[in-house]
């Protein structure tokens, strides 16, 4: 692991240990303002945290898990258990937050109560609400300055970085974060309009909606480490690089085919087919594929594993397998880069 990886590691722990402390002590205000108001909308906010909590239970143990080094049994690391745990806290989110906070807001409507205590201590819901907020702000700004700073060193847009990043445990907390304070706001006005209005379907109506908004983020987070878990390529724009390094070799003739997969964060597992050139023999061709492994590990550390194979670009199976993968992507790259 790199010095960058290493300070990205602990700037990560530090995001979700933050989440963690944060959650736990709104979760407990919440649920005591929830106690005494009656109110379905502070109760489900008590479940949001509660699933929060497990959330990042769940992301320190994939923060620990991941970083056991390569054995026998696992020759490339257990990077993905990063994704897996993350998998996992996605499930609690719709399973402990958001099926609760519709079940609660639909029996709300449903059932239509109307308790005087709601409206005698509705300064308690108010004011628990507030300080939620400030705490959990303070989670979600460590968590948006990560975000900023990574996606500012990988010169990416805020969307494509979200959609490219390889961290989940960064990307949980932010969206779970975010999600916590637009909550927040929907159960404050529940609670608001219940007390003008007097009838308790606005808060049921509130409750709903922080479960639909829970089943948007579980399903935001669920369907990005789905990817991460089947075996993600790359970025296209490392790929790129990585082909012009190849293909400027003096030894390498075309490069035929490459194929990657995030084994981890910051890991990547790279095979290149690559036509050398003819005239090599197979000492300097072994000499060849020793010197590019060593440059692209220099280049790019995020590569934890290279693999570099021989192939002749003439071989209709293989051809047929890379136009099948990448259509005419491969050859375009040659083209422009012949070009230059």
């Amino acid at each position: 692991m790199s010095e960058d990886e290493g300070s990205t590691g602990g700037e990560s722990t530090l995001t979700v240990l933050l989440a963690l402390a944060s959650n736990v002590l709104v979760g407990v205000l919440k649920l005591v303002a929830g106690l005494l108001t009656g109110s379905s909308a502070m109760l489900a906010e008590a479940a949001h945290s509660v699933a929060d909590t497990t959330t990042e239970v769940f992301l320190v143990t994939a923060l620990r898990r991941s970083g056991r080094r390569p054995d026998r049994s696992h020759p490339f690391g257990y990077g993905k258990e990063r994704f897996f745990w993350a998998m996992i806290a996605a499930v609690s989110v719709f399973v402990t937050g958001a099926a609760y906070s519709i079940i609660e807001g639909i029996r709300t409507i449903v059932e239509h109560p109307r308790d005087p205590a709601e409206e005698q201590y509705a300064w308690v819901a108010y004011g628990v609400l507030l300080l939620s907020f400030l705490i959990e702000g303070t989670s979600w700004q460590q968590a948006v300055r990560q975000v900023w700073r990574e996606k500012r060193e990988l010169r990416l847009s805020l969307v494509r970085y979200l959609r490219l990043s390889d961290d989940p445990t960064v990307k949980s907390v932010l969206f779970e974060d975010s999600a916590a304070l637009v909550g927040l706001v929907f159960a404050a006005l529940g609670v608001g309009l219940h007390q003008l209005t007097g009838s308790s379907v606005w808060d049921g109506v509130a409750s709903i909606m922080i479960g639909l908004l829970l089943v948007f983020v579980a399903y935001a987070l669920g369907r990005t480490n789905k990817n991460l878990l089947i075996g993600r390529s790359a970025e296209p724009r490392v790929l790129r690089a990585v082909f012009d390094h190849l293909a400027d070799a003096p030894e390498v003739d075309t490069v035929v085919d490459l194929q990657s997969m995030l084994t981890g964060t910051d890991s990547v597992l790279l095979c290149a087919r690559v036509d050398f050139v003819d005239t090599l023999t197979a000492a300097d061709l072994e000499r060849a594929c020793v010197r590019l492994d060593d440059e692209l590990h220099d280049r790019f550390p995020d590569l934890d594993q290279v693999f570099i194979e021989p192939v002749p670009r003439t071989d209709p199976d293989m051809r047929a397998a890379v136009l099948e993968r990448y259509g005419t992507l491969l050859a375009t790259w040659q083209r422009e880069h012949d070009a230059r």
